[in-house]
Parts: structure tokens; C-alpha cells; sequence
């Protein structure tokens, strides 16, 4: 994969060596083809993707990335299978509790397309330092999953040095989120003003913020209404437990008794983000007991829609057809519901 001029965006170059696709792919993704052209498919093929983490939201990623082409799949992960693993992760079997995940999943999730190159990587010093710095020079786009706040703001300023894209996504017990950095995006947007004759898309750019000036976003700007839209409860009790982690050494909570520091943390971020007072003025109790309790917890239904959809969106930024998440999302298991919302974009 190219990246073409000083924008910060993903770019495939038509003409060069992996530019013509053979007849297996063509026949393997005739059908998406026909969704999003064969320019949106090579830039899938030419891409190379490193996943950090391998739990239940990175696993229905994986699977979904997989299976629309991607070129090569990285992914690092350190950790052994746990029996709390089998209840979200459909790449583990009971026998494999004990083993490295990635050693237990590797063969599985290359079954899923044979046609896709995947690398595992076991030691956990290759997130540190240079070695981390190589290792993102090496790839099209990062994708940290389940990972805490602060890890996740120095994974976002690396990709931001060598200009990569850089989503996140993950789930506490029903409740999911997802970020993306896309840098400087270039993407092809449907003109609904266009005649018949003309071309049927607009080329487009948006400008995207890293999760530490994400964070910081003002609220005061919405209106009542759009306040309510995006369901400030549930991504101030995200950012909640972000600030929880990074109090406890990303540690998360664990039981009621953390119930009243996490009310406290989260009343102050609202506080402090000027949200409408009519709509929102403290976290829900209910929520925050939930989440004191549960927020360890991977719930399969909830890491399924959440890793779908970041595996739609990095799909969707890879291909430029049509615009990205901006730049934060959030879902709620409780409702079945989800919201994006725009944190600190220009």
C-alpha cells in the first residue's frame, strides 16, 4: 500500500504489482465486488492490518476482515487462553485453555480464507519502543482492541508519527465502544445533488483528531436535543472507566464496592465536558453499578456487533467509498442501541 502526497490517508496505487487480481479472488469476492468495485477490493488485498489483542471484540473483527480479503493480518498477543475466553472467543475450544491464544487460533483463522497471509506475534516487548516504532512502519493500519486508555493514546501518537491509521474498539460487559484516528481522510461521498449524467460521487476529506484531544471535547455546543441523541451516559461511563484504569494501573473494576468511585469519576468528567445540564448532570446509578460489576465481563452478543462494526469501518476507510465513523462510537447492550458522536474534530 501507497500513501501518496503529504495527506495522511490510504491510498493504493492502481498499477503496481498486486494490482490484478487472480481468478480465485475474483471468484471469492465477486459478490463484494459488485458492492464496492474492484479499486475498493485491491486496496482490501494490498493491505496489511496488525490487530493488538485477541479477545471477543477482535475476534469477530478478525473474522469479518478476513473474509472480505485484506492482504496480510498481524496479530500480537501475549496472554494464554482462559476459560472466561470460550464464553466470547469462537476461535478457542475447551482443549485449548492454558495454550497461547494465538497459537490455539492461528490455523482457524487462517481457515477462514486461505487466500489471506496471517503472522503471530507472542512476545509483548515488541509493543515497547523501537520495536513497536518498526512494527507500525511495517503495516496500512492499527487496530488495538480491548486495551487501556493510556496505552491506547501512546499506540495512537505512534501511528500518528508515521502517519497509519489507528482504531480501538472494545466492550465492558454491555456496553461498547469504538475510535477511530484517520488521520487526514480522503473518501468518495454520494452526491444527492448530482443529475443523472454526472458523476454519482464526490470526493470528500475529513480531518480527525487523536484520542487525547478526543477526550478533552467540549460538549456545550449541543443543542438539548442533539445532547440526547448521543447518549452521553454511556460514553461518559466509558470514559469513566478509562480514568478508572488509569488510577488503578489498568486495573478495572470489579464489584459494587468500586461503584462509588466510578460515580465519582464520571460526574466529574461530565462536569468538567460542560454537558447540557437539562439532559445530563450526573451518571445514571443504575449504569454505574452495572459496570462496577460487569465491566471484566465479555458478553458474546455485545463483542459480536461491536467487532462487526469496527470491521465494517476499517473495511469501509480502507476501500475511501464512503465516509467513516466520526470518530466515536458507542453502544449500548442494555438498549440495543448506538450512537456516534463527533469528539474534537475540526
Amino acid at each position: 500500500m501507497n500513501t501518496h502526497g503529504s495527506e495522511n490517508t490510504v491510498a493504493i496505487s492502481p498499477d503496481g504489482p498486486a494490482s490484478n487480481l487472480t481468478e480465485e479472488e475474483a471468484s471469492r469476492y465477486d459478490r463484494q465486488m459488485r458492492l464496492w468495485g474492484l479499486e475498493a477490493q485491491q486496496r482490501m488485498r494490498n493491505a496489511t492490518i496488525l490487530v493488538i489483542r485477541l479477545q471477543g471484540t477482535a475476534t469477530e473483527a478478525i473474522k469479518n476482515m478476513v473474509l472480505a480479503g485484506i492482504g496480510k493480518l498481524i496479530i500480537v498477543d501475549s496472554e494464554e487462553v482462559t476459560e472466561e475466553d470460550l464464553g466470547a472467543g469462537f476461535l478457542f475450544r475447551d482443549e485449548d485453555v492454558g495454550q497461547k491464544r494465538l497459537e490455539a487460533a492461528k490455523s482457524r483463522i487462517e481457515s477462514l480464507n486461505p487466500l489471506v497471509t496471517v503472522e503471530t506475534i507472542t512476545t509483548p516487548s515488541v509493543l515497547q519502543g523501537d520495536a513497536f516504532d518498526a512494527l507500525v512502519k511495517t503495516v496500512d493500519l492499527v487496530c488495538a482492541t480491548d486495551w487501556d486508555r493510556d496505552g491506547l493514546i501512546r499506540i495512537n501518537e505512534v501511528c500518528r508519527r508515521y502517519k497509519k491509521p489507528f482504531y480501538a474498539g472494545g466492550t465492558y460487559g454491555l456496553l461498547g465502544y469504538i475510535f477511530c484516528d484517520l488521520l487526514d481522510h480522503n473518501y468518495i461521498a454520494p452526491d444527492r445533488s448530482a443529475t443523472k449524467e454526472a458523476p454519482k460521487g464526490m470526493k470528500k476529506t475529513a480531518v480527525y483528531s487523536p484520542l487525547c484531544d478526543a477526550i478533552r471535547h467540549q460538549w456545550g455546543g449541543l443543542t438539548k436535543r442533539q445532547t440526547k441523541e448521543v447518549n452521553p451516559a454511556v460514553v461518559f461511563t466509558v470514559l469513566a472507566i478509562w480514568q478508572y484504569q488509569s488510577i488503578h494501573s489498568g486495573n478495572l473494576p470489579d464489584s459494587e464496592n468500586q461503584a462509588a468511585e466510578l460515580e465519582s469519576i464520571a460526574n466529574s468528567l461530565i462536569s468538567e465536558a460542560n454537558v447540557h445540564k437539562q439532559v445530563l448532570v450526573s451518571a445514571p446509578l443504575e449504569v454505574i453499578k452495572s459496570m462496577s460489576s460487569t465491566a471484566t465481563h465479555e458478553f458474546s452478543p455485545v463483542c459480536a456487533i461491536v467487532g462487526g462494526m469496527l470491521a465494517q469501518d476499517i473495511l469501509k476507510a480502507l476501500a475511501a467509498r464512503e465516509p467513516p465513523i466520526a470518530n466515536f462510537f458507542v453502544f449500548d447492550g442494555n438498549t440495543g442501541g448506538g450512537t456516534v458522536i463527533r469528539m474534537n474534530m475540526p
